[in-house]
């Protein structure tokens, strides 16, 4: 059976972050009928993810390598993400 795209990155995520918190929402469901809705019912997601390795990037920065670590799903494969990066309270 074929991976889902929310399965692959959480994968990708994992590996390149080793969050302390990941949390990957669907949203498509909000988006159905609207631009990028392409009837996968995989178009929209927000995430949600903590990790060290973030604790010394601006915020722009970390959504850069959010985006980077997710290789051709963001743009291709997936319309939207919403980002919501952090590192973990000191």
């Amino acid at each position: 059976m074929a991976q889902s795209v929310a399965q692959e990155m959480e994968e990708l995520l994992n590996a390149a972050f080793a969050p302390t918190k990941l949390e990957i929402i669907n949203d498509s469901a909000h988006h159905a009928g609207h631009a990028g809705d392409d009837g996968s019912g995989e178009s929209h997601f927000t995430l949600v993810i903590e990790a060290e390795a973030f604790a010394s990037m601006s915020r722009l920065t970390r959504q850069r390598a959010v985006i980077s670590a997710l290789g051709d799903i963001v743009g291709e494969r997936v319309h939207a993400v919403a980002i919501k990066a952090s590192a973990p309270a000191t």
